[in-house]
């Protein structure tokens, strides 16, 4: 079916406005935009572990949330997600529950590439009929910004801190997308919010309705924890596409496929440059920072390559 971007804004909102995210979040933006993947007529049950997400959209006896929603502890959100699934499977068995319900966790990257992996890992493997969303926004921005797995290489976060003896978190992060598919699952994609969102919305359509397990990793800019101006975020996400550092692919059953190559791939400087973040690695002196950043990002976008056959 061709893409529709009218008709895919025109679906109804899932989630509410009003809620208290930041201005300038990527993770709301992200959440309303994967929840247009459900198809208008259908049900959804969601689970989302402790979050900027959760407490700001679910603060009793108020919810921003138009489905059902269960709010679940960091390290549990695959786990209770997983379950509540089981049990509707055993319900609609038995004829006590009609319609099309489908289930979708949402949870940060502390959550996700932390805390929850035990859980995500254990959901993914046994090959539940559910969709893992991360919203990775690169460290725990709910309790003070701390560095997580997520968080990329010379990010000044508070246990990262940089200083006279450190040039923030030294390692480079986590790619949690790459461990998801080597659970053999039906259907893993890395997307963010770029141009129109036809990445995103095509991918949380494909991830809701794939038969089986899924998983979603959706890079959401974090005005507060990357420090730069509410209006550029869809300028950050872009040079995130075009320097390579958060490329765009799907594997569809062990089948990896890149989504977007750039026709002149910038250098990862006009990534760093909007955010404050990593302000410090355009100091003199700190020259071998960037490139120490670029031939890591160099070296992923070449294994990627390798992995899509091209």
């Amino acid at each position: 079916m061709a893409y529709n971007f009218k008709e895919f804004m025109n679906k109804k909102e899932r989630l509410a406005p009003g809620h208290r995210m930041c201005a300038g979040c990527g993770g709301t933006i992200a959440v309303r935009n994967v929840l247009r993947g459900l198809r208008d007529e259908d049900n959804a049950v969601i689970t989302c572990a402790t979050s900027c997400l959760e407490v700001s959209t679910f603060m009793y006896p108020h919810t921003a949330w138009q489905d059902s929603f269960i709010h679940n502890t960091f390290e549990n959100a695959g786990a209770t997600c997983s379950g509540v699934q089981t049990a509707y499977e055993v319900l609609r068995k038995k004829g006590k529950v009609e319609g099309v319900y489908k289930f979708i966790a949402f949870g940060g990257d502390g959550g996700t590439y932390d805390i929850g992996l035990q859980s995500l890992s254990a959901a993914m493997e046994r090959n539940h009929d559910m969709v893992y969303v991360c919203y990775d926004n690169g460290a725990y921005m709910n309790t003070g910004i701390q560095r997580s797995s997520a968080t990329p290489m010379y990010a000044d976060t508070t246990t990262s801190p940089v200083g006279k003896v450190s040039n923030g978190k030294p390692q480079y992060r986590k790619d949690l997308a790459a461990i998801i598919a080597e659970h053999n699952v039906p259907y893993v994609a890395q997307t963010t919010l770029f141009k129109n969102l036809r990445d995103l919305h095509e991918k949380a359509e494909r991830a809701i309705y794939a038969p089986g397990a899924a998983f979603l990793n959706v890079m959401a800019p974090c005005p507060r924890g990357w420090i730069y101006e509410t209006e550029d975020i869809m300028e950050i996400c872009r040079l995130a596409i075009d320097t390579c550092y958060w490329p765009l692919f799907e594997v569809i059953e062990g089948k990896w496929v890149l989504n977007y190559k750039p026709k002149n791939k910038l250098p990862i400087e006009e990534f760093l440059k909007r955010q404050g973040r990593f302000k410090h690695m355009f100091k003199k002196g700190n020259e071998q920072l960037i490139e120490h950043f670029q031939a890591e990002v160099d070296k992923r976008w070449d294994a990627l390559l390798s992995r899509c056959g091209e």
